[in-house]
């Protein structure tokens, strides 16, 4: 059986344009779904890179600011491909084409 021409795969509501689903990631469309994963992905990324440096007392601000991105960029990453479920296919605008991302070419 065929996926429906609308979009909306896996829950994710269906979208055309990069900034609807921009405005569906600042609503916290993808919150349910994604702070699992970026939650596990995290806490391992944080553990391998910045491990040594908590465990030993050492941490720094930066060390802060680097654990907080390896839970961050998940998040942002596991979102993208959650959207990308609810993506409506064959309409590109040329706001979409002209921004060189390759669709269309």
């Amino acid at each position: 059986m065929n996926a429906p021409a609308t979009g909306g795969g896996a829950g994710c509501p269906p979208w055309s344009r990069w900034r609807e689903a921009l405005w569906l990631l600042l609503r916290g469309v993808t919150v349910r779904r994604c702070v699992p994963v970026a939650l596990v992905v995290g806490c391992v990324l944080s553990a391998i890179n910045q491990g040594t440096v908590i465990g030993e007392g050492r941490a720094s601000w930066g060390t802060w600011i680097r654990v907080a991105s390896n839970f961050v960029v998940p998040f942002l990453v596991s979102s993208y491909g959650f959207l990308c479920t609810g993506r409506r296919p064959g309409v590109a605008t040329p706001a979409d084409t002209s921004a060189g991302n390759g669709e269309g070419e």
